[in-house]
């Protein structure tokens, strides 16, 4: 189950965050029975808990809480379903890097999600190789998001 919170003072269309999340669980071979939460906040929220979690100054783009520690399946071995967690966003910071970036404020959270639920999978970037093979993998589920998308019209 997916659940969207639009906390935030931005209006988002939550049916892309929804498509895109099931799109990538079932990519990763994810069961489409685990439980994970987006939040949006703003920008007061997000930086407390920056604060909270990871004791820097000031809001971030985006944030995961694991929960039960569960990693990408395979097509003949799915994740079962679980607790993946709860990845919270902020449409505020991601509105400004959106600008920077040259893209839309949606494309900018669809990175961010994709990003976010990657962590809550386990995946990480602090080594150069965990890196790469972290953003190959998220610029993987974001093109062939964009294809579906496109694909149906949308």
């Amino acid at each position: 189950m997916i659940e969207i919170n639009n906390e935030s003072a931005i209006a988002i269309d939550e049916t892309v965050l929804l498509r895109l999340t099931e799109r990538n669980l079932a990519q990763l071979n994810v069961s489409a029975d685990a439980d994970v939460a987006i939040v949006l906040v703003d920008e007061g929220a997000m930086e407390a808990l920056h604060v909270q979690w990871m004791d820097e100054p000031g809001p971030t783009d985006v944030l995961s809480f694991p929960m039960d520690e569960l990693r990408p399946g395979t097509i003949d071995r799915p994740t079962p379903a679980g607790l993946l967690g709860d990845i919270v966003l902020c449409p505020q910071v991601a509105e400004t890097q959106a600008a920077t970036a040259k893209h839309s404020l949606m494309d900018e959270l669809v990175l961010l999600t994709t990003h976010g639920l990657l962590h809550l999978l386990g995946f990480d970037h602090a080594e150069p190789e965990d890196e790469r093979e972290m953003f190959g993998l998220q610029r993987e589920l974001i093109a062939g998001f964009a294809a579906d998308e496109r694909s149906h019209g949308r």
